[in-house]
């Protein structure tokens, strides 16, 4: 039986899992093949995002996480967050629940709320149960940080 070191917390499993169980990291064991692949994205101003999407929408620009760079328009009216296939924001970490959060909108307003998640959702920091999103707030879900904007910012 084998041992794998996790690369991210240090910790040795000799059970050779495939998730770190103390930080959940994914273990590479050497006789594995891996197949993730990441490119290296320029920055690219939040302006490029407002030409994509309607002013009046809403807007997440993932800012740190597995999914750094991605954007994602959140023009219906209730968009979920998780670790669900079917999640309108689906989030493959295990520090995200299958069903963590979501947003909603009425009117030109975004509320998220936090749907009983394990590790919580947090908006600028602070843990949340429900909060109405401004220009600029940074939502924490597991090891993913989304930046919100609406409208043009101005």
């Amino acid at each position: 039986m084998s041992s794998v070191t996790c690369q991210s917390c240090g910790r040795i499993d000799k059970h050779a899992s495939r998730f770190c169980p103390s930080c959940g990291e994914n273990l590479i064991v050497d006789n594995d093949e891996n197949t993730d692949a990441f490119e290296i994205v320029e920055v690219i101003p939040h302006e490029y995002d407002r030409a994509q999407f309607p002013e009046s929408c809403g807007l997440f620009v993932i800012e740190s996480g597995p999914k750094a760079g991605a954007r994602y328009g959140l023009e219906d009216e209730l968009i979920t967050i998780g670790r669900h296939t079917n999640a309108g924001i689906f989030l493959d970490d295990v520090t995200v629940s299958r069903r963590h959060a979501q947003v909603e909108r009425v009117g030109d307003r975004y509320t998220v709320k936090d749907v009983g998640s394990l590790n919580g959702t947090y908006v600028n920091r602070e843990r949340i149960d429900s909060a109405e999103l401004r220009e600029g707030d940074e939502v924490q879900i597991g090891r993913f940080r989304l930046v919100f904007f609406h409208g043009t910012g101005s």
